[in-house]
């Protein structure tokens, strides 16, 4: 793929959706630590001086990505709590769905997690304070919406649902490093069974912590 030079507003968001969808693409192929920005200029018949253009560093093109991934996955999560939790069940019933839910949803979304997972410690560097800022509001609003889902099923968490939804996040993202081990980890797993409690499944612990959570700290009786 090719650009002439971006002269109109229009024609720079059609820059930016390919340089996302580029690096979207990467992502579906290599983990977070290999998409370069030679790399993605290759791809997205850019310059690398020209994609910078549009994003001031590798991190700000993952920044928006991550934010992109957290909006669909929110979307798809309200039709999947409102098809898999019924309002009526007892408390603790939907607790445990909605732990179930939550944690299968998220479990099939493996790059959004790895994002996640290194959103502290590598994609908040090398970023301006515009572009951190900027990222940090659209988080409170995906926060927000999460919140107020958690919140439709779960009433009774009050307003522990804020903690409990961030709380979610930053265990799948630290969950998706020993989910997703390399080759020699896994063959090291294989050889030796005894090592087997260090292989953490990201669905089955993210459901046992969520439920562990949410009984402990929803009201009894």
């Amino acid at each position: 793929m090719t650009f002439q030079r971006a002269r109109t507003e229009e024609q720079r968001e059609i820059r930016r959706r390919a340089i996302l969808d580029a690096a979207s693409a990467m992502l579906d192929e290599m983990p977070v630590a290999a998409v370069t920005l030679n790399e993605l200029s290759r791809r997205v018949g850019l310059a690398k001086p020209n994609v910078l253009r549009y994003f001031e560093s590798r991190e700000a093109v993952l920044l928006e990505l991550l934010n992109r991934y957290l909006q669909e996955w929110l979307t798809d999560l309200a039709g999947e709590l409102a098809a898999g939790v019924d309002e009526n069940l007892p408390m603790a019933e939907r607790a445990a769905a909605v732990a179930e839910i939550l944690s299968r949803s998220i479990s099939r979304r493996v790059v959004m997690c790895d994002l996640f997972g290194a959103q502290v410690s590598v994609l908040e560097h090398n970023v301006s304070v515009e572009v951190v800022t900027r990222y940090k509001r659209a988080s409170l609003e995906r926060l927000t919406t999460m919140t107020a889902l958690i919140e439709k099923y779960l009433p009774e968490l009050g307003g522990d649902a804020t903690l409990f939804s961030l709380q979610t996040m930053v265990m799948a993202g630290a969950l998706s490093a020993y989910s997703t081990p390399p080759p020699s980890l896994l063959a090291a797993y294989e050889a030796a069974p005894d090592l087997a409690p260090l292989h953490l499944s990201m669905k089955d612990h993210l459901r046992q912590a969520l439920t562990a959570i949410l009984l402990g700290v929803l009201p009894r009786g």
